[in-house]
C-alpha cells in the first residue's frame, strides 16, 4: 500500500520508526517531513499530508505532532480527507469500519511506538463497513453549505 506519512519536530523520531517499519513491511512509504529536528509548524506538513491523500498519491496517510490534535485538525482541512485521531487499536478500526478514514493521527508525546505500530495496523487492516455507513460518509466530505 502506498502511505504518506508526515509530522512535526515533535513527532519526528516516532515518525522515523514508524516509516522504517512500514517499508519493512512492504509498503511504499512517502515521508513528507520534517528530516530535521529544527522547530516546525504542523499546518504546513498536516496540508502535505492531506494533499498526498486527496490526489491518490497516497492511499492512506499517517499525520503525527505531539498531541495528535494540530495536525489532525489541518489535514481535515481537506474535504477529500477523513482523518481520525487515535491513540488504541479500537479507535483505529473503528474509524475505518464507520468513517472509511483514509488518514490517521497520533500524538509521539502520548503513545509508544509499540501502541502506535498496533493502531497503524488495525488502521490499514480494516475495511470500510459500507451499508448504513455510506451516506454519513458522503456527507463528511461535503460543506456545511452543500448539506
Amino acid at each position: 500500500m502506498k502511505i504518506a506519512i508526515a509530522s512535526d519536530h515533535a513527532a519526528l523520531d516516532l515518525k522515523a520508526a514508524l516509516a522504517e517499519w512500514l517499508t519493512a513491511e512492504g509498503h511504499e512509504v512517502a515521508d513528507l517531513g520534517p528530516h530535521t529536528a529544527e522547530s516546525v509548524d504542523y499546518p504546513d506538513y498536516g496540508y502535505k499530508l492531506a494533499d498526498a491523500v486527496a490526489s491518490g498519491s497516497a492511499e492512506r496517510g499517517i499525520a503525527l505532532c505531539g498531541s495528535g490534535i494540530g495536525i489532525s485538525i489541518a489535514v481535515n482541512r481537506n474535504p477529500a480527507v477523513r482523518c481520525a485521531l487515535v491513540s488504541e487499536p479500537l479507535s483505529a478500526k473503528l474509524c475505518r469500519e464507520h468513517n472509511d478514514a483514509n488518514a490517521i493521527a497520533m500524538g509521539a508525546r502520548l503513545i509508544g511506538l509499540d501502541m502506535a505500530k498496533a493502531c497503524v495496523t488495525a488502521f490499514l487492516e480494516t475495511p470500510f463497513g459500507g451499508g448504513r455507513h455510506c451516506g454519513r460518509v458522503e456527507k463528511l466530505s461535503k460543506t456545511s453549505q452543500d448539506a
